[in-house]
């Protein structure tokens, strides 16, 4: 579902802080992906475990939140063109966001897509690197969760 700019905004934080809990140094823990404006499939889904030991709301802080990896889960190499970047994620579970930008802020959501998914768009996406965590709300458990990857749609 396409949403309003200040819908996609709406819960988003944005922290100009790194972390040393979530370090996008890291290797991904599933995959490194290319993919420039106009990409096929739209979404790019990626089958995932989500959370880990790291309470985002406490390393990262604002309205960040729930359980992530140390290491991101997926790290995008995205080349942007016209269109926005939206990244969500969908899962049975309450499942958060944390995405480290091109610009080294700190991007992080909880429900802002469908039901309890979260997802963030960026209309004028910056091209360059993506490190992305999807977190479990309230546990440090690990659920299965997919990451959408889009131009077109929100989860």
């Amino acid at each position: 579902m396409l949403r309003t700019a200040a819908a996609a905004i709406l819960g988003v934080t944005v922290l100009a802080s790194a972390s040393m809990a979530q370090d996008y140094r890291l290797n991904p823990i599933y995959q490194t992906i290319s993919l420039r404006g106009g990409f096929t499939p739209d979404p790019y889904v990626i089958n995932l475990q989500s959370g880990g030991n790291n309470d985002a709301s406490r390393t990262l802080g604002g309205s960040c939140r729930g359980w992530v990896a140390t290491a991101p889960d997926v790290r995008l190499h995205f080349q942007a063109g016209s269109l926005p970047l939206i990244i969500s994620a969908n899962s049975s579970t309450d499942t958060t966001l944390v995405v480290n930008g091109p610009d080294g802020r700190w991007y992080c959501n909880d429900d802002g897509g469908n039901g309890l998914n979260p997802s963030l768009r960026w209309n004028s996406p910056m091209s360059g690197q993506y490190d992305i965590w999807i977190g479990t709300y309230g546990s440090s458990r690990n659920a299965n969760a997919q990451l959408h990857i889009s131009e077109l749609y929100s989860q």
